[in-house]
């Protein structure tokens, strides 16, 4: 039997989802790695990922507006799901319950908890302050006419984005492997019933309800 077609898997993750995560978390890997290698002379061993020096200057900007991009076609159909709701500021009271276990004590999670929500927004703010600095920044296509001060201020806002950006992708990495399931989800596209109920039962009811149960 495919795994597709056990009853035990709820779809999670559609193919088209899954995609554009991985190829935003390259571009990521590609775009972090290179600006940090610009950044400071002790990293500048990282600008082997796009070839050297010289190649970094000239794709870094590149591959950071195509991660802006797919990033924007993956993030905005999430918007909805990832609205912050009342039981969601009972979740993040209960953070210490929530790095305890004790679920009992938690409200019912929908797709996504609160935790998963608030990195959202931080990482949607960051790629968007990114790109938009990221411009101010390029001088072969935008910086050449815009006052220095400005400049000099849409690079150092760049650089605090980016440091919150990986930040948060650390985040978000540790959360996938401390929560069992969680980055079989993001490959396979399935999590089994019992992973549902445990870690977003309000997600499960809701799945299971246009066919009246599993």
């Amino acid at each position: 039997m495919a795994e597709h077609d056990r009853p035990d898997l709820i779809e999670r993750h559609g193919r088209q989802e899954r995609l554009q995560h991985w190829v935003v978390a390259l571009l990521f890997l590609l775009a972090a790695a290179s600006g940090m290698a610009l950044f400071h002379p002790a990293l500048f061993w990282l600008a082997a990922v796009l070839g050297g020096g010289t190649w970094s200057v000239i794709l870094h900007p590149f591959v950071g507006l195509a991660m802006a991009l797919v990033f924007a076609r993956f993030a905005a159909p999430q918007w909805g799901d990832n609205r912050l709701l009342p039981n969601d500021r009972v979740w993040l009271e209960r953070l210490r319950e929530v790095i305890e276990g004790r679920d009992e004590h938690l409200p019912e999670v929908g797709k996504y908890n609160a935790g998963q929500k608030v990195l959202y927004f931080v990482m949607v703010a960051c790629v968007a302050v990114l790109a938009l600095t990221g411009l101010a920044i390029w001088r072969r296509y935008f910086a050449g006419g815009l006052p220095v001060g400005v400049v000099r201020a849409a690079a150092l806002l760049h650089a605090l984005a980016a440091f919150v950006l990986v930040l948060g992708a650390v985040v978000h990495v540790a959360a996938a492997l401390w929560v069992k399931g969680a980055v079989g989800a993001m490959t396979r596209g399935t999590v089994t019933i019992g992973w549902a109920w445990k870690h977003h039962r309000a997600w499960f009811r809701q799945m299971i309800r246009p066919t009246g149960g599993r």
